[in-house]
């Protein structure tokens, strides 16, 4: 049962002349603070510091940095189109009119690169928002509530744990192949990329939920979904960031892979898997066709991988060595 102490609920005169302004105290208001949704001024700008004693995180940050500003300005960048078609430009090397040189129609590969970074990073991007929803969700709900719940949705985690993931995508792809949008590729990865972070959030929230701070907003009757939402889930920030960033390549990974075999994005949008099923035929000619846009990928993932180290690190127990 909630209640507070007996107060005033307005000025009184004090024997000097003096307003004596009275507020009324909970109780237990001291006690809900134990669990900070914000951190301190002095811990914002941390990650940043440790990022720059890391040169490996850092390099890898102004790599990522690089791919992303390229496939925002992609535009901006060159003055060819992605799908202008110039026969007689077909098969240049690099050279400082085209950087990756072109294609067998006569397509600068640089354009067609960065805006392939568009498709892959957006895909990657939309699908771990997908994933993040659907994870955290189950994750704190089956770690909050236990019992039937909490058995129910991790025996789904298992289950779709023990299915081999991109053959699932695959087949959902050829099944609505030629018609399938980018959205789709979307919602099909990230349906499918929930379970670790379900796991990391459900672990979380149980060891979270048994301090005194979840009992003293349990005693002033706050609702379960408000101790989740501000008490409980602010706590799991730093796994789930790790195991989203994780995913992001993992993403890439398999819409690059749907794209190489003919099932993910479609052409004449370019993505870097669908640029690198062009330029299996031309591997001994024309290298270059294939060589960047399998670079591209494989600088992301690797950036994604040592990010997700570093973000380990820093944001742990130990905290990257404070």
């Amino acid at each position: 049962m909630a209640f507070s102490t007996p107060a005033l609920d307005s000025p009184a005169k004090a024997s000097g002349g003096r307003a004596i302004v009275v507020q009324t105290m909970h109780p237990l208001r001291e006690t809900l603070r134990s669990a900070p949704t914000r951190a301190p001024r002095g811990e914002r700008n941390y990650v940043a510091a440790v990022l720059k004693r890391s040169p490996l995180a850092y390099a890898a940050f102004i790599v990522m940095s690089l791919v992303v500003l390229g496939a925002v300005f992609a535009p901006l960048m060159s003055p060819y189109h992605k799908d202008k078609i110039d026969l007689t430009r077909q098969y240049l090397p690099p050279s400082l009119d085209h950087p990756f040189g072109t294609d067998d129609l006569g397509r600068d590969i640089f354009v067609r690169v960065m805006h392939g970074g568009r498709i892959s990073l957006s895909v990657g991007l939309l699908a771990m928002a997908v994933a993040l929803v659907i994870g955290v969700t189950a994750g704190g709900v089956a770690g909050y509530y236990g019992g039937w719940v909490d058995t129910l949705l991790m025996r789904a985690v298992d289950l779709m744990l023990a299915v081999p993931v991109f053959f699932v995508i695959l087949f959902l792809s050829s099944v609505v192949a030629p018609k399938i949008s980018i959205v789709a590729v979307c919602l099909m990865i990230g349906c499918t990329q929930w379970m670790e972070v379900a796991r990391l959030v459900r672990a979380v929230v149980m060891s979270t939920k048994e301090h005194e701070f979840v009992d003293a907003a349990r005693t002033i009757g706050l609702p379960d979904r408000r101790i989740i939402l501000r008490h409980l889930l602010p706590h799991t920030t730093a796994p789930v960031l790790v195991a989203i960033t994780l995913g992001l390549a993992q993403a890439i990974i398999i819409e690059s892979g749907l794209s190489f075999l003919g099932f993910g994005v479609q052409p004449p949008t370019p993505s870097w898997g669908a640029m690198l099923q062009n330029a299996q035929s031309y591997l001994s000619d024309c290298p270059w066709i294939a060589i960047f846009p399998g670079l591209m990928i494989c600088l992301t993932v690797v950036c994604c991988n040592v990010l997700a180290d570093f973000l380990g690190e820093a944001m742990g127990p130990t905290g990257g060595a404070r």
